[in-house]
């Protein structure tokens, strides 16, 4: 079973509140260009989604398979950063400086959690937070096969079953440019004093 990306507020929502879920899904989306009031700059971004086993899909072909939620995080596992945040609240504890020079990602493929989903002003659920699971609580089987992709290691079968929308976004990337074009005639790639520096991680792949 593969996960099918949403991509519109027009699908099933997952319900608001606290759920037990499991990671699913890691997707490298590369290095994205990012504008905000002027600012350009350009951070690595990784898709993580959870599969909800609790909680099913009602109408439409997928009905009876779990919710899927995802949510965008900037690679970085500074103090400032979302992500480090919801590691450390679903770890129960921070990080140690051995694993803050270089956190392998991978680790949470597969491992339950305690997600608080809300909605945004689209109607959308996103993640609110991640928690650890109280000791005990019982946990349903992965219904979804755990999907990884990283532009480290790039492999073409898992990209060509990404949605297209995944696709374009990693097609956008400096890492997936490098890729199909050499550096030398890619005009579009960020010089390195383009680049957000404290966004640029310790996590990787």
């Amino acid at each position: 079973m593969i996960i099918k990306e949403n991509g519109s507020s027009s699908f099933e929502q997952a319900p608001i509140g606290a759920h037990i879920a499991r990671c699913v899904s890691l997707i490298d989306i590369g290095t994205q260009k990012k504008e905000y009031e002027g600012r350009v700059s350009y951070r690595r971004e990784v898709r993580i989604a959870f599969e909800l086993p609790n909680e099913l899909l009602e109408t439409g072909e997928h009905a009876g398979e779990p919710h899927i939620v995802s949510m965008f995080y900037t690679m970085s596992l500074s103090e400032k950063a979302k992500l480090r945040d919801h590691l450390k609240n679903w770890r129960g504890r921070d990080f140690t400086a051995d694993e803050l020079a270089g956190f392998d990602l991978r680790t949470i493929l597969g491992v339950p959690c305690m997600l608080s989903v809300t909605h945004n002003g689209k109607g959308k659920s996103i993640i609110g937070g991640i928690m650890s699971l109280p000791k005990n609580t019982p946990v349903p089987a992965l219904a979804n096969n755990i999907l990884y992709f990283s532009l480290d290691e790039f492999d073409q079968s898992v990209f060509d079953s990404l949605s297209d929308g995944i696709k374009g976004m990693i097609e956008k990337s400096r890492e997936y440019q490098a890729l199909i074009v050499p550096p030398e005639h890619n005009h579009d790639a960020p010089n390195d004093d383009d680049i957000d520096y404290s966004s640029v991680p310790p996590v990787i792949f």
